[in-house]
C-alpha cells in the first residue's frame, strides 16, 4: 500500500467515516420492514445532494435542517407518514454509533503523536452530540464544522479550516473520508488523502486522487510513514 509521508495531523470526515450513518434505520428496522435499507440509502443520498445544491444556490442552512429535509423526502418516497418514526430517526442521528474500528485507530494515532480531528458538514451541535455519545471525545484535538464558513464540502474553504485551526501546512494533513467525492475534493485541495472505501465505491471521475485506498480504518496507521 502507498505511504503517506511527513504528516503531522490526521483529520477525518465524520458521517460514514467515523459514525455509522445507517445505525438509525437499523435501530428501528423491525418497524420499517423491507423499506429500512432503501430508506436509509435514499436519506443519505438526498442529504448529500442538498448540501451540494444549496452550496451552488448560495442558500446555506445547517446540516441538521438538511438532514431533516433529506429524511422528509425519503419518507415521502417510501409512503411513510408517521411523525413518531421521523422524530425517532432524527433523535438517533444525533447520537450515531461509531464504527468499531474508529476508537482503536484514533488511540493508535494519538499514541504515535499525531494531532487528530474531525472536519465535517455536520453542525457544531450535531458533532458534539455524536462525539460525546460515541466515546471519541478524548481522542480528538479538534472537531471542526463547515458552519464556520457557511458552505459545504468540497468547497476549498472548508478544507482550509483544518489548516488554520491545526496550524500546519495542508500537505502535512492526512485526510480520511469514506466518501469518494470528499476524498477527491480534499486531494484536489492539497491534503494527503486516504479513501476509506467502506462502501465499495468505484473511483470518482473528478480532479484529485487519494494516495491510499483502505477497507478499514485499522489500515491507516501502517500507511503513515
Amino acid at each position: 500500500m502507498p505511504e503517506i509521508t511527513n504528516v503531522k495531523a490526521c483529520v477525518f470526515d465524520a458521517y460514514g467515516t467515523l459514525f455509522d450513518i445507517h445505525a438509525p434505520t437499523a435501530a428501528i428496522a423491525n418497524e420499517l420492514g423491507d423499506k429500512a435499507q432503501s430508506l436509509s440509502d435514499m436519506w443519505r443520498g438526498k442529504q448529500l445532494q442538498y448540501t451540494w445544491l444549496r452550496s451552488l444556490m448560495g442558500r446555506y442552512t445547517d446540516f441538521w435542517q438538511i438532514t431533516g429535509d433529506g429524511l422528509d423526502y425519503a419518507l415521502a418516497a417510501h409512503d411513510i407518514e408517521n411523525p413518531d418514526v421521523r422524530a425517532r430517526l432524527m433523535d438517533l442521528y444525533m447520537t450515531l454509533d461509531a464504527y468499531p474500528d474508529a476508537v482503536s485507530t484514533l488511540e493508535q494515532l494519538k499514541a504515535a503523536g499525531y494531532a487528530t480531528g474531525i472536519l465535517s458538514n455536520g453542525s457544531h451541535k450535531m458533532l458534539a452530540a455524536a462525539v460525546e455519545a460515541s466515546g471519541l471525545k478524548p481522542l480528538l484535538d479538534e472537531v471542526l464544522s463547515v458552519e464556520d464558513v457557511g458552505i459545504f464540502k468540497p468547497d476549498g474553504r472548508v478544507y482550509q479550516i483544518a489548516v488554520d485551526r491545526l496550524g500546519v501546512q495542508k500537505e502535512e494533513i492526512c485526510f480520511v473520508s469514506a466518501n469518494a467525492w470528499d476524498a477527491a475534493g480534499a486531494a484536489d485541495f492539497g491534503f494527503q488523502v486516504a479513501h476509506l472505501n467502506r462502501f465499495n465505491q468505484p473511483p470518482e471521475r473528478l480532479p484529485g486522487e487519494p494516495k491510499a485506498i483502505m477497507k478499514s480504518l485499522s489500515e491507516l496507521p501502517p500507511v503513515l510513514a
